[in-house]
């Protein structure tokens, strides 16, 4: 595996971890402005409206991080891609 595959393998899994907390956070806060089951107990819906609107940016960041250099290794395992010549 050459240095390229290795610093992509590291973005992919260190992206997933936040990847996965923050699309957990998109639903709950969505419930919580929402009202359903009794999870506007735990934030008004103010606090959660501008948590919910705050999500977007981190998201789609992350989100491009992870599946871009993903996909790139994919088509790579799949021979679609040559490795790069090691420098």
């Amino acid at each position: 595996m050459n240095r390229l595959s290795l610093i992509l393998l590291k973005i992919v899994r260190w992206s997933g971890w936040p990847l996965l907390l923050i699309t957990l956070l998109f639903p709950f806060s969505g419930y919580i402005i929402d009202g359903r089951y009794g999870l506007n107990r735990l934030m008004n819906e103010k606090s959660a409206l501008t948590l919910h609107r705050m999500l977007h940016l981190p998201f789609f960041v992350l989100l491009l991080a992870h599946s871009l250099p993903a996909a790139y290794l994919a088509l790579q395992r799949r021979g679609w891609i040559r490795p790069r010549a090691r420098s």
